[in-house]
Formats: C-alpha cells, structure tokens, sequence
C-alpha cells in the first residue's frame, strides 16, 4: 500500500485527526530504541535506494513532535523504566517494572482501558515478558524476574499477547518450571508458529515462535528465518483476534523490539531493516485507521535510543552510501555465530574462503569498496581470531560477538556513513507521532510520562 503525502492542515482536515467523540480502537506503536538517527537512516534509504518519494508512514501523520525518555534514577533509561512510563505515566528507576522507586504499584493505561471493557493486545517481536510488553500488566522490583512476570502474564485477562517465547519456563539452571500450568489454570490457549495461527480459537491467547527458533527475539527480517513470526503477521493476528472476540472497543500495543536489539549490536543495515519492518506492521493499523477515521488513535514513539546512531563519518563526508547495506545479507549476530562456529571446526578454513564468504555475503571488493589497509586487517584479524583463535569477544546486552565480526562490521560503517556511540542506549530525544481521534493532544513537546496520560485523556474526553 502506497500513501500520499499531504501537508499538516490537509491532513487534520481531510484525515479527520481533529475530531470530535472518542475513540474505540487505540493503536500504541513502540519503537524499541528507535531515536531520531534510525528513523531518519531509515528514512534516507527509503528515499535514496528504494527510490520512494513519500515520506515513511510515520512521518506522514500530521502530528510530529519529540519526548524525552529519562528515568526516576538516570539521564538514560533503561527498557523497564522508558516502559513503565510509556505504559502507566509514571518514572522509576531502571530496571523497575510497573512500580514506582519505592515499589509502590502503577496501573497502565491497558489495565485501565482493560477494566473499562476494551479488548487488550499486546504484540512485540522480542520476548513477551521482555521489559516493554510487561510494562503493560506486570508489578515487579526487577525485570529479570521472568517467572513472575509471566505468572503475571497468565492473570492478566488480556485477550492476546504475542512475541517470541516465554523465559520463565525454565529456571536458571535450564530446569523447567510450572508456569505453564498457570496459563491452563486461567484459560489461555499458548500456541507456536505459523501454522497455530489459523487454530486460535480461544478466547485468551498466548502466540510464540516454534521450540525449534531459538532466539531472543523472532528473528530479524534481514535473516529471513523460515517459519520464524514476524511483526506484521502477529499484529494481522492480533487485529483479528481481537474483533473475532467481538469487542467493540479495543487497545493494541505493538512493539518492535528487534530495532533494540540490532542498536546494541551496531548494526546498522539491520536496524534499518528492524524499521522498515515495524513500518509494515503500522500499516495494519494504518489501513484500519482509513476503514474507521472517526474512531481510531494511533500514537507511534519510542521508549529510548539505542546506539547513538549518527548519519555521516569522514569517510563519506556529506554524504551516505545506504545502498551498501543491501549487499549484507545476514545480521551481526548470524555472522558472528557463523565465525563462532568455523572456530569449533576442526577443518582448515582458509581467508580465501572467508573473502568468498565476504563478498557472497556483504558485497565486499565487489560491490563495497574495502581499501587496502582495510583488506590488510581483515586478514590479520582473520588469522589471529579465527585461525589462532586468539581474538577478545565483545559483550553487549543481547549478544556477545567476536572480533572478527566487529572488524567486518566498523569496516561496513565506514562505507555506508553510519556510525554509534555506544552499545547501550543514549538519553537522546525520541519521536512522538499521532493520527486519529485527538491526536493533536500529542503535538506539543512531550515526555514519555505524558503519553499513557494524553491518551486516558482522550479516551475520557477531556
């Protein structure tokens, strides 16, 4: 689907954003670690490789502004604090899930609209009891407490939560534990795959990879895993299950989480990817939205940066060379568990191998020019870390890759122009964008805390 831009006022007008009544389908986009430098690599790559002239969907709706993400304890947030306040209005300190610093319960707004009599979704391409998703109905000191956060999951009456696996199945030890029964015991059906999709037929679902997709995420798109659940898919899901309930009213969260992830590992062609990615799944919305203008709400944001990513280095100077990332065929982290895995090997793997592998893989010499000194190093590191197996992995929060892998990619980031500032997130300001019922509410300068609020607000009336 291709949409036409149109300016501010045409869009209020003709799009029906300013309106009056309220809305009965609510639509809450998060962006995990989408700052402005991936929203606008992404829109650059739209423009200049795919050769679109309109604007990301996002950027198109007629209400854009910014947030600010800090939390209770620290200038950058974490994902447990961005989302508790993104879900309830309410700061606290990183690594705290829908409390306050003193532990003191906050009510999101899903549980708030749940109680009301809305149908509740919640949809992210990362793990559902992950920091963002459980903002939205779990009470806990610490976000690593999976168990709890899925038992919470379990009791939560939300009609459909979807992601990629449940970690508090097994303890730390890899034991299984019985938090599936908790799931039986309050009536929700949890399915796996694809093919479960056209089975949902319980009133309350739980949707999540295969057993045999191993990953902290769904899979990043650029890796094209077969059967893996991918963002859009799980939303279509979502969407429908939640008017195949026959709710009359409705409140969708939907995440993409994998944009995080690809920010800590500093891979640029996959955020970018991870964005156009969470693009489609807005659509769904999106198409919604023009079926039902005077009753819908969609508010995109982000709970963070991630990465600081930046646009330009002085290898390109004032330019960028985005084409370069559709020759990388597979994420970071797939390249590094294929080097991880050539170590493990006990047959000889030659660099004339792993130029081939280069350039089949990243368009490297072919394609993407790698200067002689460059071309130098990558033997060299070749030899040492994967040859002498002599190399220093580097730890991030999802992944720990090799330093071969790191070599490959700094070099990626110097051809394209994109570059970061660290593994983590930054404290940068976010973007906020609305179309819909009172999404004009949304246009002055914001902080995350304002949003769940904002929205309350319009759901009310006020």
């Amino acid at each position: 689907m291709r949409t036409r831009f149109f300016s501010f006022l045409t869009m209020l007008t003709a799009a029906g954003a300013i309106m009056a009544g309220t809305p009965k389908y609510i639509f809450y986009y998060i962006g995990d670690g989408m700052g402005m430098g991936q929203v606008m690599a992404t829109e650059a790559y739209n423009r200049t490789v795919l050769g679109n002239n309109d604007h990301l969907l996002m950027m198109q709706f007629p209400v854009a502004s910014t947030s600010t993400t800090f939390s209770a304890s620290s200038p950058v947030t974490d994902s447990a604090a961005a989302g508790t306040a993104l879900s309830t209005g309410h700061k606290t300190n990183n690594g705290m899930l829908g409390m306050t610093p003193d532990s003191a319960e906050v009510i999101s707004v899903a549980k708030t609209l749940f109680d009301d009599g809305f149908g509740v979704g919640l949809v992210t391409s990362v793990a559902p009891d992950d920091a963002t998703p459980g903002a939205f109905y779990t009470h806990v000191p610490k976000r690593s407490m999976y168990y709890e956060i899925g038992k919470d999951a379990a009791a939560c009456g939300y009609d459909f939560i979807a992601g990629s696996n449940l970690r508090g199945i097994k303890d730390k030890k890899g034991n299984p534990t019985d938090l599936m029964k908790y799931f039986v015991e309050n009536n929700v059906a949890v399915v796996r795959g694809t093919d479960a999709l056209e089975t949902i037929d319980s009133r309350r679902v739980v949707l999540l990879n295969t057993d045999s997709i191993n990953t902290g995420n769904i899979g990043y798109t650029i890796d094209s895993i077969p059967g893996v659940l991918t963002l859009p898919v799980m939303t279509e899901a979502c969407l429908r299950h939640l008017q195949k309930n026959g709710r009359d009213r409705f409140f969708m969260m939907v995440e993409g989480g994998n944009i995080d992830h690809a920010g800590h590992a500093n891979d640029g062609a996959t955020v970018i990817k991870e964005t156009l990615n969470f693009q489609e799944a807005l659509k769904v919305a999106y198409d919604f939205y023009i079926a039902h203008p005077d009753e819908t709400l969609i508010v995109v944001t982000a709970d963070h940066e991630t990465g600081g990513m930046g646009l330009g280095n002085n290898t390109v100077g004032y330019n960028l060379r985005l084409k370069y990332i559709d020759y990388q065929k597979m994420s970071k982290s797939a390249f590094s568990r294929y080097c991880k895995s050539l170590m493990r090997d006990r047959r000889v793997y030659r660099w004339e191998d792993m130029e081939e592998y280069l350039t089949d893989n990243f368009g490297f010499w072919k394609f993407v020019p790698v200067p002689q000194e460059q071309t130098a190093k990558l033997k060299e590191d070749f030899e040492r870390c994967l040859v002498l197996r002599n190399g220093k992995d580097k730890k991030t929060l999802y992944d720990n890759f090799d330093e071969f892998s790191q070599t490959v990619f700094d070099i990626m980031d110097k051809a394209t122009g994109l570059g970061w500032t660290t593994n983590g997130h930054s404290g940068g300001l976010v973007p906020v964008y609305a179309i819909g019922v009172g999404a004009e509410k949304f246009a002055s300068f914001n902080d995350n805390t304002d949003i769940p609020k904002i929205i309350l607000d319009i759901v009310e009336g006020k």
